[in-house]
């Protein structure tokens, strides 16, 4: 999910619990604490020797060893959000990326599949990230265009 859409979808209800929960239904501790926001700029080169880069913000959870009574409401996370945005550059057009870890989760950045409102309750749902090989996803959608070289027997794809 876009940083930009996940921010907008919580100002719809800031006095909400905001809870993160993944696949299973196991929710993050409810005294967890946002340690960090995150303007990642990430430049890689995939199998194919090709370079890529991309933004992402990532959000990291930690939970103190003295823990809160409850969970944090959707608006201590945006006041949060909006006093970190004043100091770094948070792209709204990158993808939201949640970093946590603990007994239920296994530590990672998660990826924010939804976000859903009811009864004065939050929920975002995280999944796990996938190893992916780029080389291979641009043959795969290379071959789904209607371009001569999606046939490689076509003479332009011969030379």
């Amino acid at each position: 999910m876009k940083t930009g859409k996940f921010i907008s979808e919580l100002r719809d209800a800031p006095s909400n619990l905001l809870i993160f929960v993944d696949l299973d239904g196991h929710a993050v501790h409810r005294s967890y604490h946002l340690t960090e926001l995150k303007a990642v700029w990430l430049h890689t080169v995939d199998c194919g020797g090709q370079t890529n880069q991309w933004q992402e913000t990532i959000a990291q959870l930690w939970v103190p060893s003295d823990p809160d009574p409850d969970y944090m409401t959707v608006g201590k996370f945006l006041k949060i959000f909006d006093k970190v945005g004043g100091m770094i550059p948070l792209n709204l057009d990158s993808e939201i990326r949640v970093e946590y870890g603990d007994d239920n989760f296994f530590p990672s950045t998660y990826h924010v599949e939804a976000v859903a409102q009811q009864q004065g309750v939050t929920r975002v749902s995280l999944v796990p990230p996938a190893t992916i090989c780029k080389v291979r996803d641009r043959r795969i959608a290379l071959l789904k265009t209607d371009s001569c070289c999606a046939n490689a027997t076509a003479p332009c794809c011969s030379t």
